[in-house]
């Protein structure tokens, strides 16, 4: 995956959270910790730029729901599953 797959996933996630975020700041700490994760991914899976968006979205979500990391990442990984499981069903019908 290149590094302009992870950084247009991210921008967009980012773009949303911050029109739902109006006070936070463009170089918050959960910028990085997004980037982080969608980079993480793109690590260590074959995903393509449609599934890192709904990847990098839910895990906002769910760092905002948890206000934990771990819990976060755990979450969006379990939604970035059922995509995959969902495209695989569509795929073999």
């Amino acid at each position: 995956m290149t590094s302009q797959a992870i950084d247009g996933a991210c921008a967009f996630a980012w773009r949303n959270y911050l029109l739902l975020h109006s006070g936070i700041s463009e170089n918050d700490s959960t910028r990085s910790a997004l980037y982080r994760y969608v980079a993480n991914l793109s690590d260590t899976g074959d995903y393509d730029f449609d599934l890192l968006q709904i990847a990098a979205v839910a895990y906002l979500k769910q760092l905002d729901e948890l206000h934990d990391d771990r819990s976060a990442r755990l979450a969006a990984d379990q939604t970035l599953a059922e995509c995959l499981e969902s495209r695989s069903a569509k795929a073999g019908t």
